[in-house]
């Protein structure tokens, strides 16, 4: 057993933020379940929104935000995050983060639903320049160890200890190198995992993202929210070859064009917005062509632009669809949508608190309040900064914790059973039903199917969790099946079409926008 003052499970930018905000004289301990750098952060296209043009402002900001949220946003939240952001992305800077100059001043994108320019960014790989510094900055800190291949099996709470209360005491971690499950006490606990795209077939995610934060938090006895709003990222490349490549919306952002095969432009029959309306209107339009017409894909065209503006602009996409035989100079890009961004998660407070004390979500795996019913684009690695460094200063202030004799992991009923083919046959179809059941358009009936499907699937899991010997393939399957649960729970329970939420069987909204919460008491 080993003893540390914060763990933190997850290494994204909320993670690295927190980390790093921590007084040194802490010892911190970060566990990630493969490399560092797999994460959505690390491969974050687009960039932070941040009010720092002379022509916004805060208040355009917060009803940027408040207008794709679609009515579910906490605006005290939203003008907090907003109001943060500027003195949040300076820290950043002060780190290291390489954002593209103009000039003497930043360079700022627009992307759909922003009314200004704001986004900073680094060409278009801005998550795997800042996820650099950070790491860079983190491996320079005695006090941070980092853990690489540890995945989180299970929190620690009082409930498994055989005592009263709601305390979260550390997790067990498997170390899938060892094989062996590794006991962590701490005195704070951060849930820092990301989100659940892993759940749908198609997704832009990382194979990280498995909803491991929302299920243990709930198994913690922790409520949950919102986790209908499951964002569908419009542009993700359509390409046998191609896994989970995102075509940024700054793209559009920058005069990009949708298209049909036969060239003709649809989205502004759509939305008055065009190719800049929010990401759930314009994944909708997109998924409406392709059933209408029976394409695989339509296709964004940026040829109008100089070729040195696209290279200079989109230097990533252009290497990747250029090894691929698209050269975006001259031809359009094949793109269909993909699940990107879990909207809701574990309920936190303004500090990043759960309901179990001690214990911390932030990043994706959090429901903050800030998104509502969709994210605004480039909102996410925001929330990550300014939650990462909330938590920090909270967790610094906490009264020490004395080191305790925690129980080991209890391995002795398990068999050596070969489980492998089973959680790759089950995963495959959670995958695909979800997909199909729980998309992004949703009737009852396909709804009440997946709930069928996913009640026995949660049965063989319960079974092989109690009998075989646990794994990484086995905790991620465990996790993405409670998260998929969840998710579809929180889409029964919504009659209405809100943001993300779109039910042909209650396309209206409701004249009151309601949170669903999920408790697991």
């Amino acid at each position: 057993m080993s003893h540390h003052d914060v763990l933190i499970i997850g290494s994204g930018l909320s993670a690295a933020t927190l980390a790093l905000s921590l007084p040194e004289s802490l010892r911190v301990v970060v566990a990630t379940k493969k490399r560092a750098e797999d994460s959505s952060s690390f491969w974050a296209q687009g960039g932070i929104a941040a009010v720092m043009g002379q022509d916004d402002s805060f208040d355009e900001h917060v009803r940027d935000t408040l207008v794709a949220g679609a009515g579910l946003c906490d605006e005290a939240v939203v003008r907090h995050v907003v109001e943060s952001a500027p003195a949040a992305v300076r820290w950043l800077i002060g780190q290291g983060a390489p954002f593209d100059m103009e000039g003497a001043s930043y360079h700022l994108t627009r992307e759909g639903g922003h009314s200004h320019r704001r986004v900073l960014h680094a060409a278009d790989a801005t998550g795997r320049a800042v996820q650099e510094s950070l790491l860079s900055r983190m491996a320079a800190r005695p006090n941070i160890t980092l853990l690489r291949q540890h995945i989180a099996v299970d929190l620690i709470t009082d409930r498994r200890l055989g005592r009263d209360g709601r305390a979260v005491h550390g997790a067990y971690v498997l170390d899938t190198a060892s094989g062996r499950v590794e006991t962590f006490q701490a005195g704070a606990t951060v849930l820092a995992t990301g989100g659940a795209g892993k759940a749908f077939l198609y997704t832009t995610n990382p194979d990280t993202a498995t909803g491991d934060g929302v299920a243990m938090a709930w198994r913690a006895g922790c409520c949950v929210a919102n986790l209908e709003f499951i964002q569908f990222h419009p542009t993700c490349l359509y390409h046998p070859h191609a896994k989970s490549f995102l075509i940024t919306e700054a793209m559009r952002g920058e005069g990009a064009i949708l298209r049909l095969p036969d060239g003709s432009r649809f989205m502004p029959e759509h939305d008055e917005r065009g190719e800049l309306a929010p990401r759930d209107v314009v994944a909708r339009a997109i998924d409406f062509e392709m059933k209408k017409r029976g394409l695989d894909c339509v296709y964004l065209d940026i040829t109008h632009k100089p070729a040195k503006f696209i290279v200079g602009h989109f230097p990533t996409i252009h290497a990747r669809c250029l090894e691929l035989g698209i050269d975006i100079t001259r031809e359009w890009i094949p793109v269909a949508p993909a699940a990107h961004y879990t909207c809701g998660g574990v309920r936190v407070d303004r500090h990043g608190r759960t309901d179990a004390e001690r214990l911390y979500a932030i990043g994706e795996t959090a429901c903050t309040g800030l998104h509502g019913a969709n994210r605004l684009a480039s909102n996410s690695l925001l929330e990550c900064l300014v939650y990462g460094r909330a938590a920090a200063a909270h967790i610094a202030e906490l009264p020490g914790r004395p080191a305790e004799a925690l129980p080991d992991w209890d391995e002795s009923r398990v068999t050596d059973a070969d489980e492998e083919i089973v959680i790759a046959h089950n995963w495959h179809e959670l995958r695909r039903f979800m997909w199909d059941y729980v998309g992004i358009v949703r009737t009852t009936k396909r709804l009440e199917r997946a709930a069928h499907r996913l009640r026995l699937l949660n049965e063989e899991i319960s079974e092989y969790y109690s009998n075989f010997r646990v794994s990484n393939d086995l905790v991620e399957l465990r996790n993405l099946v409670l998260t998929a649960d969840l998710i579809v729970r929180c889409a029964r329970a919504r009659h209405e079409s809100r943001g993300l939420h779109s039910s042909r069987d209650y396309p209206d909204l409701l004249p009151e926008a309601r949170d669903t919460l999920l408790s697991p008491g």
